[in-house]
C-alpha cells in the first residue's frame, strides 16, 4: 500500500464506490419489519440510521458538485417505514457515486458544513471520510440485522488510517459527537475491529445486547457480556 492511502485518487474513488455498493447490498436485505430494529447508534432505529445515511450521500454529492454550503442538501428527511426506504437509499447511493466520478482533481475543495472547525477539505480527504463512514455504517446495518459484514481487505487498508486520523479527545464525550472516545485494540484485533475501536464502537456488541447497558455504579449490568461495557456511538 502506498505511504499515503489517499494518494491514488482513482483507486480511492473506486474503493469508495465499493463501500457504498456494499452498503446498498446490505440495505436491500432490510424488510419493513426490520426498520424499527435498534442499531449500534444509540439514538437511532434502523430507519433513522438509513435516513442519516441517505442524507449524507446527498450532502457529499452536493459537495462534489460545488454546492456543499447549501444545508438543504444535508437535511435528514424521514424515510417511509416500508419497502420505499431501501429504494430511496439506493437512489442516493448512486447519486454520490456518480457525483464523485466527475471529480478528477484530488485537491478540488469540498465544503462539509457539518464539520464546524474546518469546513473545506480537498476532495481526496473528503472522499476518504465518506469511504470510512460507509465501511462503518455497513457494519452498523449488518449488526442491526444480525448479519456478518466482511469488506475486502483493500477497502479496510484505506479505511484504517482514515479512522486513526480522526482526532480523539474530550470533544467525543459531547452529546452531539459522532464518535465516542477511541478504545484500545489488542494484538489479535482484526482490521475491521481496529477501525471500529478507533471510532469508539465495540465490535463484539450487537444492538440486541444493549451496548451501553450499565448498573447503578457504572459497572456492567448483571448478565451483560464483557464487550457491552463499551459505550456505543451517536453516529
Amino acid at each position: 500500500m502506498p505511504t499515503n492511502p489517499l494518494g491514488d485518487f482513482g483507486r480511492l474513488r473506486h474503493l469508495d464506490a465499493q463501500a457504498v455498493r456494499d452498503s446498498v447490498a446490505l440495505v436491500r436485505q432490510v424488510t419493513p419489519d426490520d426498520l424499527l430494529r435498534p442499531t449500534p447508534c444509540s439514538e437511532w432505529t434502523l430507519t433513522g440510521l438509513l435516513a442519516h445515511m441517505t442524507a449524507q450521500h446527498r450532502g457529499f454529492a452536493a459537495a462534489a458538485r460545488g454546492h456543499g454550503r447549501e444545508l438543504a442538501h444535508w437535511r435528514v428527511r424521514p424515510l417511509a417505514v416500508d419497502d420505499a426506504a431501501a429504494a430511496e437509499y439506493g437512489e442516493a447511493a448512486e447519486q454520490v457515486i456518480a457525483a464523485f466520478a466527475t471529480v478528477t482533481a484530488p485537491d478540488r475543495p469540498f465544503v462539509l458544513p457539518e464539520l464546524p472547525a474546518v469546513q473545506k477539505f480537498p476532495a481526496a480527504q473528503a472522499i476518504g471520510f465518506h469511504l470510512l463512514d460507509y465501511v462503518v455504517h455497513s457494519w452498523d446495518v449488518a449488526s442491526s440485522l444480525g448479519l456478518t459484514y466482511e469488506p475486502r481487505p483493500e477497502l479496510l487498508a484505506v479505511a484504517l488510517p482514515v479512522a486513526h486520523a480522526v482526532p480523539d479527545g474530550d470533544y467525543r464525550l459531547a452529546p452531539d459527537s459522532p464518535f465516542r472516545p477511541a478504545l484500545p485494540a489488542d494484538d489479535e484485533a482484526s482490521t475491521m475491529e481496529r477501525i471500529l475501536l478507533a471510532l469508539g464502537r465495540s465490535p463484539g456488541c450487537s444492538p440486541d445486547r444493549s451496548p451501553d447497558r450499565r448498573g447503578p455504579s457504572g459497572d456492567p449490568a448483571p448478565g451483560s457480556p464483557r464487550d457491552s461495557t463499551v459505550r456505543d456511538t451517536t453516529c
